[in-house]
């Protein structure tokens, strides 16, 4: 939380390099510090570090907080360009991204699964990593003159499909390496991880954009010219966000043997005693409800 506000308040206001910026920004990474040392020695920690001992979960959720990062705000920065670029109303807003949402729910619950069984979680992955870096480029481009169905529509289908295949394949490779001791644990981090890389990726992408429109609006740019600018920077920071998902992913997560993927899905979907209690007999189903 400290985190999220030295970037939307401080740093917006003050800029990055100003005192109280830095000082709180030092106060943030501070409790991180102390977070970590605390789980370190506790007798029952909350989030044990052996956890991270397994390079795939690791990988696995350093690939989540990146994505999610660049993904999410998409979201918040197109419902703005939909309101006041292209004057849509809130039903509108929401009609307008309901694609991602049909597409990515249909991909998650029928076929995603299928797809990891057939090629595996981490080469499905890469697939769809680039179909949502490709929507956020093309999201970059669109002109303050756009219409829907020419440069948002598009973009709505090609993340929807990207988060449909990458997310669930995520979750997959996140599971798979966590022992049945860890395997709640495994889950809560990795959907702990998307909220922190939403919730800090919206905060950088929302106040770049804003500087950015903000600078623009002084210089004597048209309103809508300058607010298109801004989102037009805040996505290219979301892309280059997604692009280095790909490549932690293209280093740290290792390659699988062709049955391994198959075995890990199905052993997933098999009900498992964690803890006393049953757990959920699908990740990839469990993603879809998610999202």
């Amino acid at each position: 939380m400290l985190s999220v506000f030295t970037i939307v308040d401080p740093a917006a206001q003050q800029g990055w390099l100003a005192v109280r910026t830095l000082s709180l920004g030092a106060g943030s990474l501070a409790l991180l510090g102390a977070f970590i040392v605390r789980q370190k020695t506790a007798r029952h920690p909350l989030m044990p570090l052996r956890i991270f001992s397994s390079r795939t979960v690791t990988g696995a959720n350093l690939v989540q907080v990146l994505g999610t990062a660049g993904m999410l705000g998409m979201f918040f920065l197109g419902s703005l360009y939909l309101r006041r670029i292209l004057g849509y109303d809130p039903l509108q807003i929401g009609l307008a991204f309901l694609p991602v949402a049909v597409v990515m729910g249909a991909l998650s619950v029928r076929y995603t699964d299928r797809l990891v069984m057939r090629f595996g979680a981490r080469r499905l992955m890469f697939p769809g990593l680039g179909l949502i870096a490709a929507g956020l480029a093309l999201f970059a481009m669109t002109p303050a003159d756009g219409t829907y169905l020419n440069y948002v529509f598009p973009v709505t289908l090609l993340i929807g499909t990207g988060a449909g295949l990458c997310f669930p394949a995520l979750m997959t490779l996140a599971m798979s390496s966590a022992t049945p001791q860890d395997a709640g644990l495994a889950s809560g981090l990795v959907n702990t991880t998307a909220q922190v890389g939403g919730a800090l990726g919206l905060a950088v992408l929302a106040t770049v954009s804003a500087s950015r429109t903000s600078a623009l609006i002084a210089h004597g740019r048209p309103v809508a010219v300058a607010l298109t600018d801004g989102y037009h920077l805040a996505f290219w920071i979301a892309f280059g966000l997604v692009t280095a998902a790909i490549a932690v992913a293209a280093a740290v997560l290792r390659p699988q043997r062709a049955e391994a993927a198959p075995a890990s899905v199905e052993t997933m979907q098999q009900p498992t005693l964690v803890g006393g209690n049953h757990a959920a007999p699908s990740a990839t189903r469990d993603t879809a409800v998610a999202c």
